[in-house]
């Protein structure tokens, strides 16, 4: 039996297909942003029911445990050779930037996730006008939609020594179509990768007229269109 081989129109088939619109010979504009995380540096509160429920818990498995000898639980045991002792320090809840409300701070929040927006020009912004929105690029000659975010982080950070980005695929889209004020514009697609803080607290960011780290419930008071989008595709 002669079997067809399908290699070849796979091949073709894989050309980006994704990037052209129904209509033969329009490209559809895609932006590629970067929704740039840093994750809680202290553990959050628990939440008192929680801390009932626990605390309930362990003392109804306290009356089933097992007893053991005194000799067990001896804890003054003279250390042997090699071991060491460290003194635990908690880490502050409430930093100076939370007293000053000082948004531009990764200081601050420090039981929260924190999500960084830039105020300048956006692609899609009525007039041309600087409004706030996230690290962003127009997808244009890249290998990859990733590489676009990655360049588009690169671009305010200067480098990406210190982020990590969670998988290959984004983690969500909005489909932006023409409004009221910006009536001409082209609808395009907004692409969301996450990318992660690691090991700094301080970025020299540019690019930009400003910028603030807030957390999720601040974040959607500058997007409220958008509230409902953001609350599903954003999980802290």
């Amino acid at each position: 039996m002669k079997m067809n081989r399908i290699g070849s129109p796979l091949i073709r088939l894989a050309r980006r297909g994704y990037c052209f619109s129904g209509a033969a010979g329009s490209e559809e504009k895609i932006v590629a942003s970067v929704l740039f995380e840093r994750l809680p540096v202290v553990v959050p509160k628990i939440d008192p029911v929680v801390y009932a429920f626990q605390e309930f818990s362990f003392r109804w498995q306290q009356q089933y445990r097992r007893a053991y000898p005194e000799e067990f639980y001896k804890k003054h045991e003279p250390r042997g050779k090699g071991d060491y002792h460290i003194d635990y320090v908690p880490a502050l809840r409430i930093t100076e930037a939370d007293k000053t409300n000082d948004r531009r701070s990764l200081q601050r929040a420090l039981d929260s996730r924190l999500y960084l927006l830039l105020h300048g020009p956006a692609y899609g912004a009525p007039d041309g006008k600087p409004v706030w929105h996230f690290p962003e690029k127009f997808y244009g000659t890249e290998e990859t939609l990733r590489m676009c975010a990655e360049s588009a982080l690169e671009s305010i950070l200067g480098d990406l020594s210190h982020t990590y980005f969670v998988g290959n695929a984004p983690m969500g889209h909005v489909v932006v179509q023409p409004s009221d004020s910006a009536p001409d514009l082209p609808p395009f697609k907004r692409f969301f990768f996450k990318s992660q803080v690691i090991a700094t607290n301080k970025f020299n960011i540019s690019n930009c007229d400003d910028y603030v780290w807030v957390r999720k419930d601040e974040l959607i008071e500058f997007f409220p269109e958008q509230a409902e989008f953001f609350n599903q595709m954003i999980i802290s």
